[in-house]
């Protein structure tokens, strides 16, 4: 049965501006990689940032959240380690044996994964429009990332397996992010705590697999440059923990528990047009005329793909 359509609607507007938010990652990650830090460095600076402004905000808004983030730790933990540091790692993994783009597109495969997923474990087939949408979603992604261009993709079986098992991690978050909002029966988990949690958990994880040697760990404290302008190394780093994860991560849990993870896998698709436009304003990257078409196939295959 449908959600009232004010949950809906606000459901919408939180994974949106979601999307908005972790698009933000790609220019500000990429100017730190370009002022000497690895990729490792610059997720534990994106998911310590993060943890650090939402524990802080979390202790104020809500000051008994470590206790209840104990009382689901393995929710708490899980979510760590495959949504948020599994993410990550995978698609860095993927990047360096694919072109970005095909890391990219198969990483988000996910929301055929939960779409199915949900269409197995209840054996309830979607709703027609809703396989339009997707596959209309799907489709316009491929044309957004030029997976039909002329430039050529570097493609091998290990970069495959690590972009699928990104997709799995993807759909992980829009599965957890729903069961942690609980049910009637159920002790919800409120979106900060499994946030500030999850990004605690997660900013752990990668740290350690940096200070193990098992990921390349680099840091650097040279200027950055984003959109012709120059700031200190930190203003990056305060851009990718604050909006990018902390703003990112919360209101996109709260998004999915209004949502249903099934449509909101399909609206996080909209992701990558916020990064292309991202890209446009902050490093000058235009947009193709065939992209301008994959935005509206998108966009289209979200409305077709709207909770009946």
């Amino acid at each position: 049965m449908a959600r009232p359509g004010t949950d809906v609607s606000r459901g919408l507007a939180f994974a949106l501006t979601s999307a908005l938010t972790f698009a933000l990652s790609g220019p500000f990650a990429r100017a730190l990689m370009d002022a000497g830090w690895t990729p490792t460095a610059a997720v534990i600076a994106r998911l310590a940032g993060g943890a650090v402004a939402l524990a802080v905000v979390a202790t104020v808004v809500r000051p008994r959240w470590f206790a209840e983030a104990r009382r689901h730790a393995r929710t708490v933990v899980l979510y760590g380690l495959i949504p948020i540091a599994g993410a990550q790692l995978c698609y860095y993994n993927a990047v360096a044996h694919l072109s970005v783009g095909v890391a990219l597109l198969l990483e988000y495969t996910a929301p055929i994964l939960v779409v199915g997923w949900i269409w197995l474990t209840t054996r309830r087939r979607p709703h027609t429009g809703t396989l339009a949408g997707m596959l209309l979603a799907i489709a316009g992604i491929m044309l957004v990332l030029n997976i039909f261009g002329t430039e050529s993709t570097r493609v091998n079986a290990t970069g495959v397996l690590w972009a699928s098992a990104a997709a799995v991690c993807a759909a992980c978050y829009f599965m957890m992010s729903d069961t942690g909002a609980g049910n009637a029966d159920q002790e919800s988990l409120h979106p900060l705590t499994l946030a500030t949690g999850g990004l605690l958990v997660g900013g752990a994880a990668v740290t350690a697999l940096g200070l193990t040697g098992i990921m390349p760990l680099a840091f650097g404290t040279a200027d950055v440059t984003v959109a012709g302008v120059t700031a200190p190394w930190f203003a990056a780093v305060v851009v990718l923990g604050l909006f990018s994860t902390a703003v990112a991560y919360t209101l996109g849990i709260a998004g999915v528990a209004l949502l249903r993870p099934g449509f909101a896998s399909l609206v996080g698709l909209s992701e990558v047009l916020f990064a292309v436009l991202w890209a446009r304003l902050l490093i000058g990257e235009a947009m193709t005329p065939v992209q301008v078409i994959g935005a509206a196939v998108v966009l289209f295959g979200l409305v077709l793909a709207r909770p009946r």
